[in-house]
Parts: structure tokens; C-alpha cells; sequence
């Protein structure tokens, strides 16, 4: 087991990697980086929105989140399809179509008239947008030398992190400014031009055509059901009681069947649409499980702030997005210097540092009241954001830097679905934490406020007295009424602080299994494997 980070990085190839880098490289590498923020941005940026959205095609609130759910089950579906794509079209046609076509289906997004069609532009827009993203993280660790890879991990790390933190913020900010319409034209001019960028610039590999006679229609149809309705299974499950639910229950049972289609075809096609191979080298297997947890970490919190200051707080979509923007500010301050300490400390330490900090953040959140505001929010926010990005650099470092070159570009497609799964999976478990517990606890304080309860009935009488000499209404009614909203206040209080207990314990128990993984290599990126 010692030897595993060793010989995974032992293939030849890697010393081929020139110590210096064109600046034609580099421009169109930051092309790509770009192109990757305005996907991963995409995903979030509508769900400060929502309400605006569902104003102006005039849904209903039961359609509304599939403007969200189509984005997630079409990029989900791609992001470990587009290894197969980019080693049969090449990097530069793989991403000039991908950026181009995002592009087209944010134009047309923003013409949508209807549920119907803002549904089937953002599947497309997810779909063709996702292919970008896992590009970036092959190129990174395909062009740089490992010598450069605590300038490069850094970026894609913030981008992959801030992208979705700062997405609300910029969502609420844009849909205030101007109109829901512009959430998606603002796309358009840098999509342009990434797309032109990357026609004109990506220069890194070759196509294999020939690929295109091996192409695993069956195993793609197997993927797309299972990761699709898995998708939606997560998504939808705790707000329709999971299987009780009709569409839930067939979802389940297409993912089921789509599941065994895929493994099967991944073990006995001559090409098959993932390579699940990167899996044996023991450093890749143990990043795609810490970027699994980051997910539910990212995506959940981005979840759960803006919940808690919309229900508790009755924020606006501009109030929560000023609130939260000192976790993107925190993320942006501490990449390049997790980049610097990256080439100097053992990354298993810094990996550690960064769960251990995450996990004081959420626990500080177990004290949550209903009076806290921007102050009380701070602390938590400053330790989530420099976390995320202390984790976030020697992950990627771990888990790619000693693939060899062949295999980076199938394995970062899984790398990058880790992530999402990872948030699909804490925003279903978060959600039913919530539910489920909200409804415990509102059954236990609602015990201690009947009839028989003497500090029940004084509060109770003190505010009839009080609506007495203030409104003209039913005081009595109007103090129950009250009473009750206090209750269930509290009980989703408690029920917060339980999702927040859970990601504490969650991201302390990582902090441990850090001493697990292999020492790589050598510093600055864990890709001395060539060395």
C-alpha cells in the first residue's frame, strides 16, 4: 500500500512536461478557467432569483425548481461523459462546442416565455456547459509542470469553490439591478469570446476519431438514467416523502436498472464511456472521497445561510446576498496563499487544517438564535471560506497529480462528479434532516405549551393584553396565532442547529481519516511522480 502513490505516478510521460509554458498556453488556459466559473456560477446564480422567475413565466411553485433540478441532472450526466468526448474530439473541440453552446442556450434561457421552455434551455445549457468544467482540471495538470502547480491549483480550486458560494450574491444583485432576463445574458459576451479563445488557442492534443466506432451507446443510456434519476430521486425525495411519492418511486427504479446497465458495460466494453481504472491508484480514490464530502460541504452551506436568513431572518434575495459575501471575499484572500503553503507543508496536514477549520465554523453555528445577523455570521462565514480552500488545493493535488497523463483526463471527469454528487446527496440529507426534525421538534416544545402549562397561559394572557391595547382585532386569536409562529420558529432553530451538529461531526471525522492517505510525492502539487 505504501508504494501506491509512487508507482501510480511512475509512467514516463510526465517529465515530457516542459518546465516552461507559452503564453499562448496560458491565455487560453485562463480562457478555460473563465469558461468553468460561468458554469459552475450557472448553477447557483438563479437560486436567489427563483421567486422573480417564477413572477415572469408565471409557474407555479411546484414547477419552479426544476429552473435548478434540469441544470443539475443535465451537467451531472456530462461532467464524466466529457473524458470520453475530449479524448475523441480533443480538448479544443470539445470545449469550443461546449462554451458555444452554453452560450446559445443562456441567450435562449433568457427568451423563455414559459416553465416548459426555461426548462428544456437549462437542461441544454447544463448538458453542453458541463463538458467545460472537468477540461479545465485535465488541462491543468496536462500543460503545468508540477513545479507550477501551486500557481494552478489554486485558481481552479477558488473557481470551483467561489463560483457557487458567490452565485446568490451575484444572482440577487443582477436580477435587483435589472431583471430576471439578464441572469442569463450576462452570459453571452464572455461565452462569445472563451469560445473564440478556445478555437483559436487550445492547442494541447489531437482528436481520436477512430474512438467514435467504439462509442458505448449503451453504456451512455445506463449513465444517463442512473445519474439523472439519482439526481432527481435526491433532489425531490424529502419534500414528497421519498418513495411514497409516484415519480419519485419510478425514478428509483429507472436509476436502479440504469445503475446495472452501466456497471456492466463499464467492466465489459472495449471503450467504455467512464474508465473507472483511476480508482485503483489509492491517492485518486481517497481525493474523490474527500471532494465528495467538500460538495456537501459547499453545496450544502450555500443551501442552508440563505434558508436560514430568508425563513428566521424574512431576508430579501440583495439582503442575504450582502450577508454571505464574506465567505467568497474569505475564499479569494486564501488561495494564493494555500497555494503557497501547498509547495512548502505536507499537503495531509493542510487537508487537515482545513477540515478541522470547517468543522469549528459549522460548530459554532450549533448556537445559532434567531437574532443573528451579519456580526454573529462572520466568524463562522471568514473560517468556512479559508477552510474550503485549504482543502480544496491539496485535494485536487492528491487526487490528480500522480495519474499519468492517459488517465486524466476519464479521471477528472469523475473527480468533478465526486463534488456534485457530494452536493446532491448533503442537500437531500440536509433537507430531510430539516424536515424531519423541525417536525420532532415543534412535537416536543408544542408538549410544553397546552393548557396545563402556567407560564404558557401567563405569556398568552400578557400578549391578548397587549393586541388588546394595541389593534382592534380578536387579541385572543391574534396572541395564539403568535404564540404558534413562536414555536415553530424555534423548532426550525433546533432543526438547524441539528444539520450543523451533523456537518461538524461529519467534517471533524475527515479531519482524522487525512492520516490515511499516502505522502505524495513530492511538494508543489503531489505530481512528482515523473521525478
Amino acid at each position: 500500500m505504501a508504494t501506491a502513490t509512487i508507482t501510480a505516478g511512475a509512467p514516463p510521460a510526465m517529465p515530457a512536461v516542459p518546465d516552461t509554458i507559452s503564453t499562448r498556453r496560458i491565455i487560453a488556459f485562463l480562457a478555460m478557467v473563465f469558461g468553468m466559473f460561468m458554469a459552475i456560477l450557472d448553477i447557483q446564480i438563479v437560486s436567489a432569483s427563483l421567486s422573480e422567475i417564477q413572477a415572469g413565466l408565471s409557474a407555479s411553485s411546484d414547477e419552479i425548481p426544476w429552473v435548478q433540478t434540469a441544470y443539475l441532472i443535465a451537467e451531472v450526466v456530462m461532467i464524466p461523459l466529457s473524458g470520453f468526448l475530449s479524448r475523441m474530439l480533443s480538448t479544443r473541440v470539445l470545449f469550443t462546442i461546449a462554451a458555444a453552446g452554453f452560450t446559445a442556450a443562456s441567450a435562449l434561457a433568457a427568451t423563455a416565455t414559459n416553465i416548459d421552455q426555461m426548462i428544456v434551455y437549462r437542461a441544454v445549457q447544463g448538458f453542453i456547459g458541463g463538458g467545460m468544467i472537468p477540461s479545465v482540471f485535465a488541462a491543468a495538470f496536462t500543460i503545468f509542470p508540477p513545479s507550477r502547480r501551486a500557481i494552478v491549483s489554486p485558481m481552479i480550486g477558488l473557481v470551483a469553490t467561489l463560483a457557487p458560494t458567490i452565485g446568490p450574491t451575484v444572482g440577487g444583485y443582477i436580477s435587483h439591478a435589472f431583471s430576471w432576463h439578464w441572469l442569463f445574458l450576462v452570459n453571452v459576451v464572455p461565452g462569445i469570446l472563451v469560445a473564440t479563445a478556445a478555437w483559436s488557442l487550445i492547442d494541447f492534443d489531437k482528436p481520436n476519431l477512430k474512438l467514435f466506432n467504439k462509442f458505448d451507446w449503451w453504456g451512455l443510456a445506463g449513465m444517463a438514467a442512473f445519474l439523472g434519476c439519482m439526481e432527481y430521486v435526491l433532489e425531490e425525495g424529502p419534500n414528497n416523502d421519498w418513495l411514497q411519492d409516484q415519480g419519485v418511486f419510478i425514478c428509483a427504479i429507472v436509476m436502479t436498472v440504469g445503475a446495472l446497465v452501466f456497471f456492466w458495460r463499464v467492466f465489459t466494453a472495449e471503450e467504455p464511456i467512464v474508465d473507472l481504472r483511476a480508482f485503483s491508484n489509492i491517492n485518486f480514490a481517497f481525493g474523490s472521497l474527500f471532494s465528495f464530502v467538500i460538495g456537501i460541504g459547499l453545496y450544502g452551506l450555500t443551501y442552508l445561510y440563505p434558508v436560514f436568513l430568508g425563513r428566521i431572518r424574512g431576508y430579501d434575495s440583495m439582503m442575504i446576498g450582502e450577508a454571505l459575501f464574506v465567505s467568497g471575499l474569505a475564499m479569494f484572500v486564501t488561495a494564493p496563499i494555500s497555494g503557497f503553503l501547498s509547495s512548502k507543508m505536507d499537503l495531509r496536514l493542510m487537508m487537515m487544517i482545513g477540515f478541522f477549520g470547517f468543522a469549528t465554523g459549522t460548530w459554532w453555528m450549533t448556537h445559532l438564535t434567531a437574532d443573528w445577523d451579519f456580526y454573529e455570521l462572520l466568524i463562522p462565514q471568514i473560517l468556512r471560506g479559508c477552510s474550503m480552500m485549504l482543502c480544496m488545493v491539496p485535494i485536487n493535488n492528491i487526487a490528480l497529480g500522480t495519474l499519468p497523463p492517459d488517465r486524466l483526463k476519464n479521471a477528472s471527469g469523475l473527480f468533478n462528479l465526486t463534488r456534485n454528487l457530494g452536493g446532491a446527496v448533503g442537500l437531500a440529507l440536509i433537507n430531510t434532516v430539516l424536515i424531519d426534525r423541525n417536525a420532532f421538534h415543534y412535537a416536543r416544545l408544542a408538549e410544553h405549551v397546552q393548557w396545563g402549562s402556567a407560564a404558557a397561559q401567563t405569556k398568552l394572557q400578557n400578549m391578548t393584553l397587549n393586541f388588546e391595547q394595541t389593534t382592534g382585532l380578536d387579541a385572543a386569536s391574534a396572541a395564539i396565532s403568535k404564540l404558534s409562529g413562536m414555536v415553530q420558529q424555534q423548532a426550525a432553530l433546533l432543526s438547524f442547529m441539528d444539520v450543523f451538529y451533523m456537518l461538524t461531526v461529519l467534517f471533524a471525522t475527515l479531519g482524522l481519516f487525512t492520516m490515511l492517505i499516502n505522502k505524495p510525492a513530492a511538494p508543489g502539487g503531489g505530481g512528482g511522480g515523473g521525478h
